[in-house]
């Protein structure tokens, strides 16, 4: 199998998990934790919506790289706007699934800093793009062979 730049496996269903497995994985250990009354704390003490936060930026950015095609130079802003989409969805659907956890309960704050998080890491990685893709037009990287 030839592979790509962008990926190890080429293309097909190795390169659909390469590029999206990361996210399935994010998506599925947050539910995990929300599908618990009692979620672990973090060791280190910092709020609740400051663990919304970063754990909505790591599945911003996971998500950010599926949509750009595993480049940073691949995510525009269209690709940025559909990876903040994808993940603040994922964040409506779990404050709804919370609302069924007992113990727990849906909150729009927490939706707040799931957006939050996911816009801020993706912008970052948007903006980083940005200076990728001016490098690389202008000829500034230069490629190892």
């Amino acid at each position: 199998m030839r592979a790509t730049a962008t990926s190890p496996f080429g293309r097909g269903a190795g390169r659909l998990v390469w590029l999206w497995g990361p996210v399935a994985v994010s998506m599925a250990v947050i539910f995990g934790l929300s599908d618990m009354p009692s979620p672990p704390k973090s060791p280190v003490p910092v709020s609740d919506k400051t663990e919304h936060v970063v754990g909505y930026g790591m599945l911003g950015a996971v998500t950010a790289r599926a949509t750009a095609g595993g480049t940073l130079a691949g995510l525009t802003g269209g690709a940025a706007v559909a990876a903040w989409a994808i993940a603040t969805l994922y964040g409506v659907s779990d404050e709804y699934h919370q609302s069924f956890v007992p113990e727990r309960t849906a909150d729009p704050w927490d939706l707040l800093a799931d957006a939050t998080g996911a816009a801020v890491c993706i912008s970052a990685l948007w903006a980083s793009g940005i200076i990728a893709r001016s490098r690389r037009s202008s000829g500034a990287v230069t490629r190892r062979r």
